[in-house]
């Protein structure tokens, strides 16, 4: 049987998000029914609630960093039962016959995955609605599970700002000893100087604000250089092995560049637009630089980026958030003030009327 859900949605790009409900499909056999317990709050969310990339579809409910708890289980099921701590991250299901999907990308599934909220269903053409409610069914699949040990509502962020910095690290070959510099010092920023120490690293964080320094300290990064100081910028120069660029904004990426060895490698995981200014080729070709990007992870590795976490203590800095206030919550992130993710707290859901 389908099921009402209660959430939060945008109905349009101008409005702001209003309680909403909504039906939840018929669990098939190979499903998980699952009750959110916290779902993060991800600058994507506020890029498809306004309609930023064009390609929203209203009413839309947000969420992509979803952790509760298994309420029922299909007869295919193998992996998961009732009770069960669950995740679920960006994606809800792709076509998992492709070579991508056999080679656990299914992020990068040739057929295009289906995310999970604001994707057409593959199987009834239904609009995935995301995390922002009360409950959600997905294929088993497309669910990982949460160790015991971390905290539920701190691993939520895991799901997507954990992944996002965790694949490229291990993608490109991060190891011990490896001079890396992480670009940016947001929700994603501040996981990547996280992982980046846990795999053995000499961590640099580049900041444009003098006042994240302390705090970038505290979050373990061996060094801080200030950006807009071209005095230390050119003291970097050609110094380190790897470059992780959590910056959601054009900007540019030649003086970055320019602090990389041979061979070393500047990593994209912010920037979905232009490059803008332009990107010198010399910085590139005259010491074999590598310019790379990649997209959060697969479904192994996402449940590999979990158990990582659990086994080092790892967990994102979060600010609990009760749902009627995710508006303000929207505006304080647009302008960078939290640290560094916010997590809703979904129990505050309960008290809210549905339109």
């Amino acid at each position: 049987m389908s099921h009402q859900a209660k959430g939060y949605a945008a109905h349009s790009a101008e409005t702001d998000l209003a309680p909403f409900s909504f039906e939840r499909r018929t669990p098939r056999p190979d499903d998980v029914s699952i009750e959110i317990d916290y779902c993060g709050v991800c600058h994507s969310d506020l890029h498809f609630a306004r309609n930023d990339w064009g390609m929203s579809k209203y009413p839309l409910v947000p969420g992509h960093e979803i952790v509760g708890r298994v309420t029922a289980a299909g007869s295919e099921v193998t992996r998961y039962k009732v009770g069960d701590v669950v995740g679920v991250g960006c994606m809800v299901d792709s076509c998992r016959h492709c070579r991508a999907c056999q080679d656990d990308l299914e992020q990068y599934c040739l057929k295009g995955m289906t995310m999970t909220y604001g994707s057409p269903d593959r199987h009834d053409g239904t609009m995935t609605q995301g995390g922002y409610s009360d409950s959600v069914v997905v294929s088993e699949r497309f669910v990982v599970s949460v160790p015991d040990n971390l905290d539920p509502a701190a691993a939520a962020p895991l799901l997507c700002a954990g992944i996002t910095t965790y694949s490229p690290l291990r993608h490109y070959g991060v190891k011990a000893g490896d001079r890396v510099g992480v670009i940016g010092m947001g929700g994603l920023g501040h996981m990547g100087v996280k992982f980046a120490k846990a795999l053995g690293c000499e961590v640099t964080l580049f900041t444009r604000s003098e006042a994240k320094v302390g705090e970038a300290k505290k979050q373990g990064a061996d060094h801080v250089i200030v950006s807009t100081d071209d005095d230390q910028m050119a003291a970097a120069a050609e110094q380190f092995d790897f470059l992780l660029d959590t910056v959601p904004v054009p900007h540019d990426l030649n003086p970055y560049l320019a602090t990389l060895k041979y061979d070393g490698t500047h990593i994209l995981v912010g920037l979905m637009q232009e490059v803008d200014p332009a990107l010198m080729g010399g910085n590139l070709v005259m010491k074999r630089r590598v310019l790379a990007g990649s997209l959060i992870g697969g479904m192994a590795e996402t449940q590999e980026v979990l158990d990582f976490c659990a086994e080092h203590d790892i967990t994102c800095d979060i600010e609990m958030l009760d749902i009627k206030n995710i508006n303000e919550a929207y505006e304080r992130m647009k302008k960078g003030d939290v640290k560094y993710r916010f997590v809703i707290d979904m129990a505050t859901l309960k008290d809210t009327q549905p339109a």
